[in-house]
Formats: C-alpha cells, structure tokens, sequence
C-alpha cells in the first residue's frame, strides 16, 4: 500500500511511539527521512538513528526515542505544516519561531534540509516541513 505523505506518516509512527512510550520506532527508508532523523537526533529529540537492510529493495529507519526521565520524553509534539495539498514557504526574514525557540521547525531549502535555525543563520527560505517541540 503506498502512503500519499511519507512524511506525515513517519512523523505519525513518532507521535504514536511516544505516547505510548516505546523505546524505538521503525519505519520505510528514504533520503528526506534520513536527513530528518539526522536534524532530530542532533536537535536532541531522538537519541539515534540505525538503516537497517540497507542493501535491500525495502530498507526501514530505527529510531531510538529520547526520554528525560523514565516517564518523559523529549518530543512533547510534532505537527506537520506543509502538506501535499497545501505547500506553505517562508522567506529568510519570515523564518517560525516555535514555543519561543523551545522547539524547532524543520524546512526543506534549496541546500537541503535543516531546522529553521540553521536556515535562519544561512539567509534561506524554504518549505517548512514540519514542528517539533
């Protein structure tokens, strides 16, 4: 079955896996997604990331999830802003600020894609992917 918004559904497997607080979460592989985890685990959301079956057709994403203490996890919430149906870009100058830059917004820009701090420091705009907080 193929998914319209592979984004979105791996932002979902995170939601779902924290909230009922599993220690990891897999899902498909793909470039976007690896560059995501990578932003997430040096952001501190996460605490890393494997590719596993690498070299086959289908190859999945573990991600260990970051929890403070036993009970709370870092990532309190993730929304997904730019979707499929509705793509929502920002100029350098309008770039989110998110839980008064408790949180981080993640955008897809012409050199990549990186949180929006990073995009703010470099003078880009780009699609804002999605928050996390």
């Amino acid at each position: 079955m193929s998914v319209s918004d592979p984004i979105a559904d791996m932002l979902t497997r995170i939601r779902n896996a924290v909230q009922v607080k599993h220690k990891a979460v897999s899902f498909p592989s793909s470039s976007i997604k690896l560059e995501i985890a990578n932003i997430l685990k040096s952001e501190g959301f996460v605490s890393g990331f494997q590719v596993e079956d690498e070299t086959s057709t289908k190859p999945t994403i573990n991600v260990s999830l970051h929890y403070w203490n036993k009970s709370e996890p870092a990532i309190n919430g993730l929304k997904r802003v730019s979707t499929p149906g509705l793509r929502v870009y920002v100029k350098k100058d309008e770039m989110p600020r998110v839980y008064g830059d408790r949180g981080i917004a993640v955008i897809s820009t012409n050199q990549g894609v990186m949180s929006g701090e990073d995009a703010r420091k470099k003078g880009l705009g780009g699609e804002v992917l999605f928050y996390v907080w």
